[in-house]
């Protein structure tokens, strides 16, 4: 279908890495403070007993702990494109009670692990992003030990009507400040509310799971179907 995301790779990963620092701050303001809740109802989608995870695009690792703690005798590979946080993650993971937590950077559309390594693999608001979404759902399909699982966490562009009309309003004024409290530069905090406007639909996401050869998919909208969880299995 082409590119998900046409903004260029290294433009992407230079916004990450210069917001890094205030990544958290920004996603709780995005999220209204939902964001951890989310991924809790998120993590509750997995039903098999995972010996394997990987949190794919794991940015400063909340998600990664979150599991690891959850599953503790499970392995966590926490991977993203951005070195700056993926050093905010270190930090986190250091400050954690978890040890059972690897990060590593790496490139979501050319994995590097083998056929069938995991049981989970986890994406948190990282789909978006990537330059091309189908790629990388054909890399975590591979990943996949049969009978695995994928479970992604989304934000999407809300098509409700009132409600639309709200959310557009809340970023319309939103995107302008975050700009000037938190960078010298706008841009990087409206590539974040572009990359949600311009992503595909949570109906879409189903169909391309699908059309890579996943099964037994369910969404779960959030914040009327400002984000949602799509869960699938291998």
């Amino acid at each position: 279908m082409g590119l998900t995301n046409k903004v260029p790779e290294a433009n992407v990963k230079k916004t990450f890495n210069t917001i890094a620092g205030n990544y958290d701050k920004l996603n709780t303001i995005m999220s209204l403070g939902t964001h951890q809740k989310w991924r809790q109802k998120a993590t509750a989608k997995i039903t098999v007993g995972p010996d394997k995870i990987l949190d794919l695009c794991c940015g400063t690792a909340d998600w990664t702990i979150m599991l690891a703690k959850i599953y503790p005798h499970s392995r966590v590979v926490g991977m993203d494109f951005s070195q700056e946080m993926l050093k905010i993650a270190q930090h986190k993971v250091s400050n954690s009670e978890a040890t059972n937590i690897n990060l590593e950077i790496g490139d979501a559309m050319n994995l590097r692990y083998q056929d069938a390594s995991f049981d989970v693999v986890t994406i948190g608001f990282g789909l978006r992003n990537v330059p091309d979404a189908d790629k990388v759902l054909q890399e975590i399909y591979r990943v996949l030990k049969p009978g695995g699982q994928l479970i992604c966490l989304e934000a999407y562009k809300v098509e409700t009507p009132v409600i639309k009309i709200g959310w557009q309003l809340y970023f319309n004024r939103l995107m302008p400040l975050m700009g000037r409290v938190f960078a010298k530069s706008q841009s990087e905090y409206q590539y974040l509310d572009d990359s949600v406007n311009k992503f595909v639909s949570i109906k879409r996401l189903v169909e391309m799971m699908r059309e890579v050869g996943f099964k037994n998919i369910t969404v779960d909208d959030l914040m009327f179907k400002a984000a949602a969880i799509h869960a699938a299995e291998k």
